[in-house]
Formats: structure tokens, sequence, C-alpha cells
């Protein structure tokens, strides 16, 4: 059943019709990161040495050339910007590959799982402006948590989140709320709609995984009671390039 709230917006199942428009959501809700990555790689005091470096080492070769200068330091923050971008469409592409590839069939036919849109109505017609899926992991070992940016197992890491029960847990992903309603409380709504749903399948934690550039959304991580347990740097795209545009992933868990 939807729920609805004092700004006239409403949070449902996801259903097949919602197909295009979900989609698109969640290729610009990945893809708008890469610039404060970009930016947040730029401003590192490391980055700024090698880039003032290379402004220099062109001004020199270049026959003290201001043109040269700044052709090398272009070069340098071109870099940069692949760098990050190259991280976040790969993430892009595993998912559009894996669970986004079929969503009625990875979620909706799961009962462990589930994904939900949230509209609000604009000129009398219901909008798409948020999503926001869940999909559980039962009888998984505590020692081994599988991070979905880098494929492989971390530790627990930290004494705070302990499973109750079976170790069942659900999994937050693909949070994503339109611009335009953004600090409308609409993201809070979103994230408590998925701790019901881990409540109601008797889930004993709700975990997450967000990177760094993603102030916001860890600072409303934050307020709800989200408490990160792990850090890393590792990625799907090559060390080097995880290496420059130094983003960390970081686990956050709450319990439930």
């Amino acid at each position: 059943m939807a729920q609805k709230n004092n700004l006239q917006f409403s949070i449902r199942e996801y259903g097949p019709s919602d197909e295009h428009v979900v989609m698109s959501l969640f290729h610009d809700g990945v893809i708008e990161h890469v610039y404060p990555a970009f930016f947040k790689a730029m401003s590192h005091p490391d980055h700024v040495g090698v880039a003032l470096s290379i402004c220099m080492a062109g001004y020199v070769l270049g026959g003290s050339s201001y043109f040269q200068a700044l052709f090398f330091g272009s070069a340098w923050a071109g870099l940069l910007y692949y760098c990050c971008h190259e991280i976040y469409h790969g993430y892009l592409t595993r998912r559009l590959s894996t669970d986004m590839a079929d969503i009625q069939a990875n979620y909706l036919g799961n009962p462990d799982s589930g994904f939900w849109v949230a509209e609000v109505d604009v000129d009398s017609q219901p909008k798409v402006v948020g999503i926001v899926a869940v999909k559980g992991e039962r009888r998984v070992e505590e020692e081994e948590r599988f991070d979905d940016w880098n494929g492989g197992a971390m530790g627990a890491g930290s004494e705070f989140v302990q499973d109750a029960g079976d170790g069942s847990f659900g999994e937050l992903s693909h949070m994503v709320v339109v611009f335009p309603w953004r600090r409308k409380n609409l993201g809070s709504q979103l994230l408590r709609k998925a701790l019901d749903f881990c409540k109601e399948q008797g889930y004993g934690r709700l975990v997450l995984d967000g990177s760094s550039p993603q102030t916001a959304a860890i600072a409303l991580y934050q307020k709800l009671g989200f408490v990160q347990t792990s850090s890393h740097s590792n990625t799907h795209a090559n060390r080097w390039i995880s290496k420059l545009a130094r983003i960390n992933v970081m686990r956050m868990e709450k319990l439930i």
C-alpha cells in the first residue's frame, strides 16, 4: 500500500511500466558522482603538488610558454577525470548487467528483496522522483561480507554490529532522489521504507556501501543511525585508476 506524507508524494512497489524512468534515474544517480569525485581528487594535496609540477615542466619545456603549462596541467586534470568516470561508469555497467538487468525477477520475484519508487503529483500527473531497493541476504557468515565495489570479502571490522538470529540482513542499493526533490525529506522516507521492509523480513541489520564523494547521502545515513564499520579504496577498476581517483568506499550498517 502506498505511503503518503504532507508533501504529497507516495512510495509504492516498482511496476513494469516504471522501467524506462527507473533506468534513467539509476543512470543519472550514479554518473552524477563523477564531478564531485573529480573535484575532490583535484583538491587533494598530493594531486595539487603534481599538477603544479606538471605545469612548471610544461612551462620550462615549452620555452617559458604559458600555453604549454596550461596544456600539461589540463592533461593531468583530464587523466583524473577519466579515472573518476571509469570507476562510476564501470559500477553502472556491472549493475545494469546483473540485478538491474531484470528488476522484476531479481527483486519482486524474490520474497527476500524489494524495489520501490516514489511519486509526486506534477500538474495532476504522477511523476517518479525517487527509487530505493533492498536485496535480502540469508545465512551469510559474519566473517565474510561481500562488497559490490571490489567483489572481495571484507572482515566485520567492528564489534558494534552483531547479527541476531540466522545472520540474515538486507543490503540497500540504488537509492536515488531527483535533484529538485532533495532536502524535502524524501530521502529519509525512502530509507525508512527500506528499514521497515527489513524489519518485516526479520533481518538483523540493513547494510549499504557509499563512496566518499556522496557526502549528503552519508550525512543522511548517519542522521538515521547508520554506523561506518569498514572502509577501503579498492574498486573493479585497475589499481592505478583507483589510486589516482582516491575514492574511498565505506560500508555502513544499522541494527534493526
